[in-house]
């Protein structure tokens, strides 16, 4: 007897538990960074999982989103049938300075470099 509606709330690591190793392997997958780019450019708990812009079906997307929680790169809760996101972008600044700094600001290799 399954209740879609009523799923367990994700789990989440803070970043001062997160290993660099694990946070350079969440940001250097292109559709993670991605991810975490559309995040950094919206407000708070604004987005929902399935308003992002990447070419992954739902499991690839539900698998990401894990990466990111479990990286502490971002914070999800539930709002009605939705599931929003937060980019825990203070509390990943004071355990990795300056590293998502350096991520959102480089560009792909065929979209353009950083300076």
């Amino acid at each position: 007897m399954s209740n879609r509606s009523h799923r367990s709330a994700p789990l989440h690591t803070h970043p001062d538990d997160v290993p660099v190793r694990t946070a350079l392997a969440a940001l250097a997958d292109p559709v993670r960074l991605q991810l975490v780019r559309e995040l950094a450019a919206a407000a708070d708990w604004e987005r929902a999982c399935g308003t992002f812009d990447v070419p992954v079906g739902k499991a690839a997307l539900s698998h990401h989103f894990s990466v990111l929680r479990a990286a502490g790169l971002i914070e999800q809760r539930d709002l009605g049938p939705k599931r929003v996101n937060r980019l825990r972008r203070p509390e990943f600044d004071q355990r990795f300075p300056g590293l998502l700094d350096l991520v959102l600001r480089e560009r792909s290799p065929n979209g353009g470099g950083a300076r």
